[in-house]
């Protein structure tokens, strides 16, 4: 199924998941100039590495890696993407759903909910695949905490999904909870299937980081989101003639 939209509209501008996907869609046209030796070097730079962070902390390391390279991917990984699908699918997703939690949290604490959602993400890919040496890079995991928040505050909205069926799309609405359940259960099986595979990375997908962003959002989410009142019911007690 691929969201078309959802039914929850905005009640203010979305000014910091705009900003997001214009950073996102920047950096993805940088990308597309470089060379692919200087694409690679990029991403060795920028996107985590998990056995770097195995590496920091043996005898071996003596010096080669510092804090800032640990830290920095952490960070500089969920701007990157491998491709036009890559960053076309997340944008989607954010385009459609980050706008309703960050008019519940507010302009900061919606950045600072997705990049927490992002770093932690990462910590689950990491710890899922600490020898892998191949780059970790993409919005994905800042994404799915979004998600989590998401079917939290809004589980009963309305998304309108592309579905196909052999050559052609049909659409449907569904409640958000069925559709992001099932894109979290899809998700969950897949990484299930990767545990103890030596392969597990290479087909270019870091499951354990979708799953780790999405738990993280629907624990975070209740400290960001602002509360709001239920509705006051009026009597009136005053007859008139």
């Amino acid at each position: 199924m691929i969201p078309v939209r959802d039914d929850i509209p905005s009640s203010r501008i979305p000014f910091v998941n705009i900003s997001l996907i214009v950073i996102n869609v920047i950096v993805f046209v940088f990308e597309l100039t470089l060379t692919e030796r200087q694409l690679q070097r990029f991403f060795h730079q920028f996107a985590v590495q998990p056995y770097e962070y195995l590496l920091y902390f043996s005898p071996y390391n003596q010096g080669a890696l510092t804090l800032t390279d640990l830290v920095l991917p952490l960070f500089t990984s969920m701007f990157l993407h491998g491709g036009w699908m890559h960053i076309i699918g997340n944008m989607l997703y954010l385009w459609i759903f980050g706008d309703n939690v960050e008019d519940r949290m507010g302009h900061v604490k919606y950045l600072v909910f997705y990049l927490l959602c992002g770093v932690l993400a990462s910590g689950a890919h990491i710890l899922s695949d600490p020898t892998s040496r191949i780059p970790s890079l993409g919005a994905s995991g800042a994404i799915a905490g979004v998600l989590g928040a998401y079917i939290c505050l809004y589980p009963h909205a309305r998304v309108l999904v592309l579905v196909p069926v052999l050559l052609f799309f049909l659409t449907a609405e569904v409640p958000a909870w069925i559709f992001l359940g099932i894109w979290i259960l899809q998700n969950f099986a897949s990484g299930v299937a990767t545990l103890g595979v030596e392969t597990a990375q290479s087909g270019g997908t870091a499951w354990w980081a979708h799953i780790g962003g999405f738990v993280v959002g629907t624990v975070l989410v209740w400290a960001f989101a602002r509360r709001i009142p239920p509705r006051r019911v009026v009597y009136y007690t005053d007859w008139y003639d």
